[in-house]
């Protein structure tokens, strides 16, 4: 009787632990060190698969294990690079880098549809490996290689479409109520966008179209309006499958609509597939992937133990390297990796909420749901949820510019977290050496008198179009 009285009276273990992290979620830099962590330690698992996934292929092709992790570790550190810079950029740095970046992405764009149009309708030659050459400039399907530099201008509209849309979005304010204003110059922009990067790579599209609802879900935008935007986005990405060939000029089997194949693939049950033949590209890579994951059960085969990497499962450093995450560390592994993602998601969103500058709001949400589509959409392809698009998986896949933009992105968010009133106000009631400030990061400025009583919790979250003036009358900095 004695010891249930006891029992009774010993607080139980989540009682003990609940207090335990609302305190430390309520410390001002805690966005700050949630982002930090969870992008350093998915950076980290990002290197090492690589390594693991690449090995075995580098030394059979080159004769060397650490090609391609070499390659990967320098654009990494290039990525660290972007993310030191890019924290330090204050808000209207960002704004002006939006349009910049934008124009660049889009003459890139512009350059490699030229290109790749030459070479479709015979005027340039591919070579074996299917690059395309125009004087110093070269294009093989989604990438522009200016001598030893590769560069993927899908990519880049990603962040530039971020900064760019927070920035036009926040300008219109309460303006953006109207369907006129809503219109333009957003829509034109969108169209162009879908045309020069939907007809090469959806996957990039479809990222884009997330993120541009995460800007327009967090300005508040009425439904009405999300459901002509998502008739219309139905409609285009399904004349972009339509459309869609390889154009690689190698006869019938390469001029099949790969998209459509890659669908018809992912409706069919998998027992059904031709993986043998040229129809069944898609039911193979989906094959190979199912069977990693069911070769690493729970705790996975072994780091650098995998079968498959040894040129079954396709692109297995890039677009399916999932697969060999789940063979290799099993569930556990994978559970890692979610967890992550997860808090890298929290994180973002939690961001987005406690600021009060609306295009720091706006830009957030916007970067969050960019990394949170396009990690969806990666894995749901490799487990057999979506459909393969091509797209890699955040800090994890290979791949140099979409590393460097997404550590940039990072790099953003993280300036934004050191923004929050509560963040702000900490760290100037306590700054750091000077030298600190120069080598990292400098101070935030102070929230404005009118936010300066106003916590995180106390900002208004009913009525989404409230969100895009802020909270504390939506001063701008």
């Amino acid at each position: 009787m004695a010891d249930d009285r006891s029992q009774q009276a010993r607080p139980s273990l989540s009682r003990q632990l609940l207090p335990a992290v609302h305190g430390l979620l309520a410390r001002p830099l805690s966005s700050y060190y949630l982002l930090i962590a969870s992008g350093a330690l998915l950076l980290l698992i990002g290197l090492t698969m690589v390594f693991s996934a690449t090995s075995v292929k580098a030394y059979a092709e080159k004769g060397n294990a650490f090609t391609e992790i070499s390659s990967q570790a320098v654009y990494a550190l290039l990525g660290l690079v972007a993310f030191w810079i890019f924290q330090r950029l204050p808000t209207v740095t960002l704004r002006v880098l939006g349009r910049v970046l934008l124009g660049t992405s889009i003459v890139l764009l512009l350059l490699l549809a030229v290109i790749n149009g030459l070479a479709s309708v015979g005027v340039l030659s591919r070579d074996a490996q299917g690059v395309t050459t125009l004087g110093p400039i070269a294009a093989k399907l989604n990438w522009l290689y200016f001598g030893s530099i590769s560069v993927q201008p899908g990519e880049l509209a990603k962040l530039a479409m971020v900064l760019w849309g927070a920035d036009v979005i926040a300008r219109k304010g309460v303006a953006l109520g109207h369907w006129r204003e809503l219109a333009m110059p957003l829509f034109p922009m969108i169209g162009l966008l879908f045309i020069l990067v939907g007809y090469n790579d959806l996957g990039t599209m479809l990222v884009l179209l997330a993120l541009i609802v995460g800007l327009l879900w967090a300005a508040g935008v009425q439904m009405r309006v999300f459901g002509a935007l998502g008739v219309l986005g139905l409609a285009g990405v399904g004349l972009l499958i339509a459309a869609a060939s390889r154009g690689a000029g190698s006869g019938s089997a390469g001029a099949e609509n790969y998209r459509l194949r890659r669908l018809t693939s992912f409706l069919q049950p998998l027992e059904s597939c031709d993986t043998t033949s040229v129809a069944g590209e898609s039911c193979y890579q989906l094959a190979q992937g199912r069977s990693a994951i069911f070769e690493g059960g729970w705790f996975g085969v072994g780091l650098g133990k995998s079968a498959l990497k040894w040129g079954w499962v396709p692109e297995a450093g890039n677009d399916f390297i999932f697969a060999i995450v789940a063979e290799e560390l099993g569930v556990v592994g994978c559970s890692v990796v979610l967890a992550l993602l997860s808090v890298l998601t929290y994180t973002g969103f939690r961001i987005a909420r406690r600021v009060n500058d609306p295009f720091r709001r706006l830009a957030a949400t916007a970067i969050t749901t960019w990394l949170v589509a396009q990690a969806v959409i990666n894995m749901g392809g490799v487990v057999g949820l979506l459909p393969i698009t091509g797209l890699p998986l955040p800090f994890i896949s290979a791949g140099g510019t979409a590393l460097v933009v997404t550590m940039a992105a990072i790099g953003i968010l993280a300036s934004f977290a050191r923004a929050e009133p509560d963040a702000a106000r900490a760290l100037n009631a306590r700054p750091t050496p000077r030298w600190v400030r120069l080598l990292w990061a400098p101070l935030p400025p102070l929230p404005p008198a009118a936010a300066a009583g106003t916590s995180a919790s106390a900002c208004p979250e009913a009525g989404r179009q409230q969100d895009i003036r802020g909270c504390g009358g939506g001063r701008r900095r």
